[in-house]
């Protein structure tokens, strides 16, 4: 358990209906919805946002960012099949949101975010709550070489093509979630690298992310 803090009885009760919520909505992994029912969505959104924290919706977090809803946040991680010990990475850090999931999985997190308010809000945020996820500010699309292989990796924005260097950086038997589409919605996809280096892709349902820049070096600030 993390530091959860300001997280009071109420917001508690909210998260059990939300956990019902997306179990509803087809959600099966028993770790992925204890993990969102542990998580204090409040504390990672603008105070506006505050009283809809545990509607099953995204909201914006600024620099054109959202934070995924979190139907969105567990598909993708159950898509993942994390297992402890796990290293992930996480292409498109936003609010934190999907790192500390990942993190209540036991997963290791290395993520990339593009916009640099965002990673400099970030980079103070997750540590205040006791996640560990190592942040770097560069460009998603080129990964994170310098720390590759990755066993698990998630791009949580959208990407008009399955960049080459992600698929480079995916362990054998590794699995990469991605949204892919350059139009309004995108489809995501689940790609698994096999051990002989074959690459299986499985296209799955639609969903809206905001779109995946690029452009950027990677540095951990």
């Amino acid at each position: 358990m993390k530091n959860l803090q300001n997280d009071s009885f109420r917001h508690q009760g909210l998260r059990k209906k939300l956990v019902e919520i997306i179990r509803r909505k087809g959600i099966k992994d028993e770790k992925v919805i204890a993990a969102i029912g542990k998580i204090p969505r409040h504390l990672f959104l603008d105070p506006a946002f505050v009283e809809f924290a545990y509607e099953d919706n995204a909201f914006q977090i600024g620099e054109g960012q959202t934070i995924s809803q979190p139907f969105t946040v567990a598909y993708q991680t159950e898509l993942l099949e994390i297992k402890k010990g796990d290293k992930v990475l996480e292409i498109g850090t936003g609010s934190g949101y999907q790192s500390a999931v990942l993190e209540e999985l036991g997963a290791r997190v290395f993520s990339i975010e593009r916009q640099k308010p965002l990673f400099d809000k970030v980079k103070k945020f997750l540590p205040s709550l006791g996640y560990v996820t190592k942040i770097f500010y560069g460009d998603g699309y080129k990964g994170l070489p310098a720390f590759a292989p990755f066993d698990k990796i998630i791009v949580t924005a959208a990407a008009p093509y399955i960049p080459d260097d992600l698929i480079t950086q995916l362990k054998p038997e590794g699995i990469l979630v991605i949204p892919v589409g350059a139009g309004e919605t995108q489809v995501m996809t689940k790609i698994t690298k096999h051990p002989d280096g074959r690459i299986e892709e499985k296209k799955l349902d639609y969903f809206r992310f905001v779109p995946l820049l690029e452009n950027k070096k990677s540095k951990d600030w």
